[in-house]
């Protein structure tokens, strides 16, 4: 038993060094963003990366699912290891700065650099989905830099929650993204707009595909794409429908509940659960014809 145990540490005892090593570089910094997610303490830009609490686990469970073929990759030479130490620098610089951004930044990139340093471009090709699901999990502040462009969907979805409240016989002013009823007003705001459920829906639009193996079809996938666009508009649509008609109606309890409170998550969850309803039904007609006898 010592002998087995002493032939392992012997043949990975550099690899056990290296996670070690990111386990104390970046373990408070994972500890961080899921406490962020989880309470909701985060600041709002960061919470918009909260799909990494089911993203950052399968994207682990790939690397792991693909370490056969890892191994039996040759050793990387060459200018590849060039490339990779020059991320290793910015990673390490990213860190070293203490700026948020940047030291969340150095994760992706970081991992990036060892796949290129240990295996080359196969190693970085075989482990290129479970990089882009850290780096699409990895907060930042594009959400605030995409903020100011949301004005004409904001416009779009109190305009359309307006019109389906009159529908309903409720008499609602609509004014840009403003909407009055019974003289309260509600603001489609831009952290309102649906981004946020848009990029999560799209996340895990990616993890889907790739669970299903449905990703190699490029016609599968760009329709489910779209489709998730779709859903993810029409959902934000009629969460702010709702939550227009709660403030209206003085209903300030399930108003908070659905904005703020587990309802929006549920309702979330809920979306996201009609895309693996809407995979299964895709499946079903993209699947070739069985041959008539």
């Amino acid at each position: 038993m010592q002998i087995r145990r002493f032939s392992f540490l012997d043949r990975h005892w550099s690899d056990l060094v290296l996670l070690g090593l990111l386990a104390i570089l970046y373990v408070p910094l994972l500890i961080h963003w899921y406490d962020g997610w989880i309470r909701k303490s985060i600041s709002i830009e960061h919470e918009y990366f909260s799909h990494g609490i089911i993203g950052l686990p399968f994207a682990a469970n790939i690397a792991w699912y693909n370490r056969k073929r890892w191994t039996r990759l040759s050793d990387t030479v060459g200018s590849a290891r060039f490339v990779s130490l020059g991320l290793i620098l910015l990673a390490g610089v990213f860190y070293l700065s203490g700026l948020p951004d940047p030291v969340n930044l150095s994760l992706p990139i970081l991992l990036t650099a060892i796949c290129l340093w240990l295996k080359g471009l196969p190693g970085l090709k075989l482990q290129s989905f479970p990089l882009l699901l850290v780096f699409l999990a990895t907060p930042n502040e594009i959400p605030y830099l995409l903020a100011p462009y949301t004005m004409p969907l904001q416009s779009f979805i109190a305009g359309t929650a307006g019109f389906i409240l009159n529908q309903i016989g409720m008499d609602v002013t609509v004014q840009n993204i403003y909407l009055s009823v019974n003289n309260r007003r509600v603001e489609v705001a831009p952290y309102c707009a649906g981004l946020k459920m848009l990029f999560t829906s799209s996340y895990v639009a990616l993890m889907i595909l790739y669970w299903t193996n449905n990703l190699r079809s490029r016609s599968f996938s760009i329709v489910f794409l779209i489709a998730t666009l779709f859903i993810s508009v029409t959902a934000n649509v009629i969460r702010n429908t709702l939550l227009t008609f709660f403030h209206g109606t003085g209903q300030d309890s399930a108003f908070h509940l659905l904005h703020d409170g587990w309802g929006g998550d549920v309702y979330s969850a809920a979306m996201l659960g009609l895309l693996i309803v809407l995979s299964n039904q895709m499946e079903k007609f993209f699947a070739p014809s069985s041959p008539q006898s």
